[in-house]
Order: structure tokens, then sequence, then C-alpha cells
């Protein structure tokens, strides 16, 4: 009868060593998890392929019972459930949560960007826990809205950035932390992103919609659009301003999340689109940009800047000439082979020195100058380590699930509190690709609007269509 209260008192134990980080999992969520944990965990499943697809795999591989399916696509529905064959089968989502209703202890959301929050504000006004790939939504305010609620039902979180599960990004947070670089006042982040069409509009006519898709359903909230075949589904909505938030959006929730954790960089105050060929039409993200982002002092931080790069764009060479020379090699061959894909990189640039990682994930880095580290110390451990060595999808989804059953006191660290932070970071930046070139942005972030170019305002969330619309946490409503 004391095991709540105990493990109550650990995980304000452990918060405690990362006040203000904010990436800790409520003890309230995870004494609510101990119920399942007696008699295992259930999850229904929405969207099955592609990525979704090694995620359902994932949390049943975590001892979870997958009991729906749920994919517009009904032949990628069909082979998923050879796997699952005991599980039920929807294509529409809305549909999977009110008949399988208290069935589900935990949804897993593996769609197009634009259909995260209305499948997961649903879940967790159902009291699921929710797994939710990245970005965590499509627009800003979603992403607001989905911390609230999160925090409002008190449900288990976490976002799929793994990466955040990683020991080496933790380490190099705690490195940045402790002052092993001096103090950062610029971060240089660049993308092999897009490897999808971007640049070239809506494409013309209509074909007929096959009779396997859902169509309605894969539109969702987005408002409605003819089919044409190839255009869309099943990988080329990245690039459109509808359904996903292009090279920014695909990516930035991995290769910025060491620099952000480390260094706090939530609510920007400015954003410029510095290479900026704009939004093709109202209709696509432009095939390459450059977006400076602007932080004031915080905490105790001095102000930082922030550029993200892609499309094949890179950092000024006084940054590359500071990175080993095996890696130089590669960004010369980007160089001289521009259509190929090409490189991606993370520097972190302090007074003492820098921290550059050429992992996606932000978990496996460098210290340079190397020479100047050679004796270097690795400061104290402050971020607890995951009990739990496999790969680096699986261990998010261990650090997810152990939380779920209330057995990982210190809890998800990229649950909604913070992936909603950091997402909303990130999605500002392509605000500044509605805006002309080189024009700057002043963000309110606290309030959700530019106050200095109104027009983009409008940018921040959407109206969503009929039947599709996302429940406001009682908090915020009306």
């Amino acid at each position: 009868m004391t095991r709540p209260s105990n493990r109550r008192k650990f995980l304000a134990q452990s918060a405690a060593l990362t006040a203000g980080v904010g990436y800790w999992t409520s003890a309230a969520a995870v004494s609510r998890g101990q119920d399942s944990a007696l008699t295992g965990l259930s999850a229904a499943c929405i969207g099955v392929g592609g990525k979704g697809s090694s995620d359902t795999s994932h949390i049943a591989e975590q001892g979870v019972n997958i009991v729906g399916l749920c994919d517009v696509d009904r032949k990628t529905l069909d082979k998923k459930a050879r796997e699952f064959p005991d599980a039920a089968k929807f294509d529409d989502f809305r549909e999977m949560l009110d008949q399988l209703g208290d069935k589900v202890d935990i949804v897993t959301c593996s769609t197009p960007d634009h259909t995260h929050a209305a499948a997961c504000v649903r879940a967790m006004r159902m009291g699921k826990h929710v797994y939710c790939q990245k970005p965590m939504t499509w627009s800003i305010r979603e992403a607001r809205l989905m911390r609230e609620t999160a925090a409002e039902t008190g449900v288990v979180t976490q976002m799929g950035n793994q990466g955040t599960s990683e020991d080496g990004l933790r380490e190099a947070v705690e490195v940045i932390q402790s002052g092993g670089i001096g103090d950062v006042t610029e971060v240089h982040i660049w993308s092999n992103r897009p490897i999808w069409p971007q640049g070239a509009g809506r494409p013309a006519g209509e074909d007929p919609v096959p009779d396997s898709l859902n169509w309605d359903a894969w539109i969702g909230p987005a408002p409605m659009r003819p089919f044409v075949e190839g255009a869309y589904h099943s990988f080329k909505w990245r690039g459109f301003v509808d359904f996903g938030t292009g090279a920014l959006g695909d990516m930035a929730c991995h290769t910025t999340n060491m620099p952000v954790m480390a260094l706090k960089l939530w609510d920007p105050v400015a954003v410029t689109a510095v290479q900026n060929p704009g939004i093709v039409n109202g209709e696509q993200y432009p095939a390459n940009s450059q977006i400076a982002f602007e932080f004031p002092e915080r905490e105790g931080l001095p102000a930082c800047k922030f550029v993200w790069y892609d499309g094949g764009n890179l950092p000024p060479d006084e940054i590359l000439q500071q990175l080993p020379s095996r890696f130089l090699q590669k960004v010369e061959r980007q160089k001289q082979n521009p259509g190929q894909r090409g490189t991606s990189g993370a520097v972190v640039v302090g007074s003492k020195g820098i921290v550059f990682s050429e992992n996606d994930y932000g978990a496996k880095y460098s210290l340079l100058p190397s020479d100047d580290y050679a004796d270097y110390k690795l400061p104290e451990q402050k971020l607890p380590r995951i009990p739990y060595k496999s790969g680096t999808d699986e261990r998010h989804k261990w650090e997810f699930v152990q939380t779920c059953k209330g057995e990982y006191a210190p809890g998800t660290m990229s649950n909604f509190g913070y992936a909603g932070r950091l997402t909303e970071t990130i999605l500002v930046g392509n605000l500044a690709l509605r805006a002309g070139e080189g024009k700057r942005i002043e963000w309110d972030a606290e309030n959700l609007v530019s106050t200095n170019v109104p027009e983009v305002n409008e940018f921040v969330g959407r109206e969503y269509r009929e039947g599709w619309e996302i429940e406001e946490p009682a908090a915020t409503a009306g």
C-alpha cells in the first residue's frame, strides 16, 4: 500500500536534480500506470506503415498487447495485421478509439504531421498514454494544445525523437551545462533533407481514389483536395504545407534536440529566413532554406543565435573548418555533388571549444579542438541513464512503456511538456518561410503571435474540417 507514495517521493527527488529543464513525467501519471502493470498493457496503433510499422512492433516487443490497428491504406493495414492477427482493424482512428474504449491503455500515433493533434488530443482526453512521432504537431498552436492537454490529463506521453533516450545525448547536455565549452552564443545545424519533392506547388489533375484508401480519413483535419496518384500518399506529403512541416519540421526535433535541451532554447524572440525562396504558390515548402533564430538571455545563459540550414545549404567556412578532416572530406564531396544526399551536423560554439555531432540524434558527439580536450574529465552525471541496452528506437519504447507501467521512476524525458516546447520553438521557423527573404519576425512566444508581421499569424494554427475538430483543454477553451 505504500508503493505509490514511495514511487512519487523517488520521482520528486530525481526531478529535483534537473529542476527547470522541464522534461519529467509527473508522479501522478507514473502512479496511474501501476494498475495497468498488474494485468499488462494494451495498445491501439494509428498509422502502421513505414515508421508506424516499427513503432507498433517495438511497442509489442516491450510486452504490450496490440489490440487495435488503424491505417487509412487497407493494404498497409492488412500487411501489419498478419503480424498481429488478433488485433481489430480500422481505417479511421476516431472509430477505433470509440469502439475499443476501455480495452486500450496506450495509443501510438505515426501518421502524417497534420493528423497528430487530432488523434493524440482525443486519446489523451480518453485517459490513454500516448506515444507520438515527431514533429509532435503540424502547427505551433497544436503543440501548445498538446502540451496543455497532457498536463491537464496527467497521462504518460512521449514524442518519437529517440535520441533523447541515448546516453550520448544526455552526456553532451551535461558537458554543455557544466561549462565544458564555456559560454555558448551560437549554434549551427544543417540537414540533408528534404529527400522528398519540395518547391513545385500543387500537382494538377485528379485520379480515382483507390478502393483500398480512405482518402477522407487521410485528409483528416486539413482542407479537402483531389486525390492524385503518387503525389501525397504514402510519403511525398512532407513537402506540402497542408500536411507536413518540411525539412525543418521533419528533422529539427532530432538534430536540434541536444542543444535545445542543454541551452534551454525555448521561446525565440525573433526569426529570419536568411535564404528564403518562399512557399511555392501557397502549397509547398521551398527546396532549400536558411533560418536564423534569436534567443535572449535566459536563466543566466547569454543570448544565443541558432541557424538552421537545409536543402544543401551549409554553415560558413569558418565554422566548418573547425570540424575533423574526415568529416570535411564528406562536406567537400557534398559541395561537388549537390544533387546527391549530403551531410547533417550540429555545432554548438562555446567560448572555450565546441561540441560537434554528425549524428542526427545528437547521440554521438566530439569535443573540439580535440587536443584541448585530451585530458577532459566528464562532469558529474545528473541525468538518468536508461538501464536497457538495445537499439535507439527500442530504448525509447522501453522508457515509455516502463513509465506507463509505473516501473521507471525518472519517467519519459521527451514527454509532451518538453517535446511541446521543442516543437513550438522549431515550427516558428516555418513562419519565416511565409514572409519575405530577410524579413525579421518578432515573436511573442507567450501569446503565439508575431508582433511586427501580423500577416503570418494566420499560420500559427488553422480551422479544422468539419468532423475533425480538436477539443481545447478546459483551462483555455472558450
